[in-house]
């Protein structure tokens, strides 16, 4: 016996929000697109290269008083937070011409200690702007890359018109994401990244689901109109959705919380993608193949039509 979070004796009229829906996700779409061209992302080490630099304090540090400290120093370009704990310190610093990261290392150490107050190094990490450079256009090829498979795949399964629908969730899944680290100035690496791929992942799982319930009501019910149907088949897997969303975010929480700097963007990338990603998947991918004038006879070859024109609808 299968678990039922919801038990609906009625119909959902989800697409009678459609509209409103959409022009909420245009919104949001052109706010972020705007934001990603002014504020662009905040780009971590993987992309731009540079030099990070962990230090620990035999006491809480003070991160004002380390920046304060970083900026007389000359070093005004550097990003000072806490990493783990309140006593270690992470400082990030661009890319210099000519100076190795052992020798930054050495500098920015005997700078934190001028005081006489106890640092001590933890580790030194440098990226090449070159390496930067090729993981941005590896990582861009490889979002295309998989949308354009998506497209192929989703065509092929179901009907051109679901399969726009579902990129058109995808794409707006994508672009809500990178606008939420670009308004936030959260930063961008590759762990991000891959949780940019994940909701990509997460929200085709959750479009395909529905997009085949669709599918299936339209052989099963005769005589009724597409609205109604894809009503139909967002209720019938609502249970699925609310339960496969809400596990999913307690674990995302629980590692927003708990799992510590490293995948702190990891957790917020794809806490985000989990919800707009459901979201997208009722009022983006099932709208879009609305408005495109999905039908019956779009998704049922014509000798099954011409063997039931004779059958009593259901």
């Amino acid at each position: 016996m299968g678990f039922q979070l919801l038990k609906l004796k009625e119909t959902v009229d989800f697409m009678k929000w459609r509209f409103p829906a959409m022009i909420f996700s245009t919104l949001l779409i052109v706010g972020s697109i705007v934001s990603l061209g002014v504020n662009q992302l905040n780009w971590g080490l993987d992309f731009t290269g540079g030099t990070l630099i962990e230090v620990g304090y035999e006491q809480s540090a003070d991160l004002e008083a380390v920046r304060t400290i970083m900026l007389d120093a000359g070093y005004t370009d550097a990003m000072v937070q806490n990493f783990g704990s309140s006593q270690d310190v992470l400082i990030r610093l661009a890319p210099r011409e000519g100076v190795k990261a052992v020798e930054i290392g050495d500098q920015v150490l005997a700078t934190l200690r001028a005081d006489g107050t106890k640092v001590d190094m933890r580790r030194i990490e440098f990226v090449g702007p070159n390496v930067g450079d090729e993981l941005t256009e590896q990582g861009g090829l490889a979002m295309l890359a998989a949308l354009i498979c998506i497209l192929i795949y989703v065509a092929m399964r179901f009907e051109y018109r679901f399969a726009l629908g579902s990129v058109a969730a995808l794409v707006h899944d994508v672009i809500l994401t990178l606008g939420l680290f670009s308004v936030l100035q959260l930063e961008f690496d590759l762990t991000v990244l891959a949780a940019v791929l994940a909701v990509i992942g997460y929200s085709l799982n959750d479009t395909i689901v529905v997009s085949d319930r669709i599918r299936e009501n339209f052989r099963k019910i005769r005589k009724t109109e597409p609205v109604e149907i894809i009503n139909i088949s967002l209720t019938q897997t609502l249970n699925r959705t609310i339960i496969t969303s809400l596990t999913t975010v307690l674990v995302l929480v629980a590692l927003f919380y708990k799992g510590g700097a490293l995948i702190h963007g990891f957790a917020t990338a794809l806490l985000f993608g989990v919800i707009v990603g459901t979201y997208s998947s009722v009022y983006i991918a099932s709208a879009v193949g609305l408005a495109l004038g999905i039908s019956r006879d779009d998704l049922i070859p014509t000798e099954i039509i011409k063997e039931g024109e004779d059958q009593d609808p259901v």
